[in-house]
């Protein structure tokens, strides 16, 4: 579980969605805009939450680890949320060549031919 400190409040979450916001947070500063999310928080009596925060320039957003008794929340939906956002950054793709073997036979494909049913 992770503590995260926003505008002078500590809310508490789960590892995933801190990961997720922090990731988040830098992408939108990056693109010198500001974003309006929601994260799943669990209150001090242990109840799941939703905390509104508005992300980017201009907004700090600190995560830390803190101490948890129990079983955590799971919160991989609200991560996943996060994680689509327009803004989150991806990874590059890379362009693999297929690996050939001595067993591979060309295919002779005659776009201009009818196929048989």
């Amino acid at each position: 579980m992770r503590c995260v400190t926003y505008a002078g409040e500590t809310v508490i979450t789960t590892d995933d969605v801190a990961s997720s916001l922090v990731e988040l947070t830098a992408a939108v500063a990056k693109e010198g805009q500001a974003e309006a999310v929601s994260i799943p928080i669990v209150t001090e009596d242990k109840k799941v939450a939703q905390a509104e925060l508005v992300i980017g320039v201009g907004n700090d957003v600190l995560s830390a680890p803190v101490e948890w008794a129990g079983e955590e929340p799971d919160f991989a939906a609200w991560s996943e949320d996060l994680r689509n956002h327009r803004l989150f950054p991806r990874s590059a793709l890379r362009v693999v060549e297929p690996v050939s073997s001595d067993e591979d036979e060309p295919v002779d494909w005659d776009f201009d031919q009818p196929t048989q049913a």
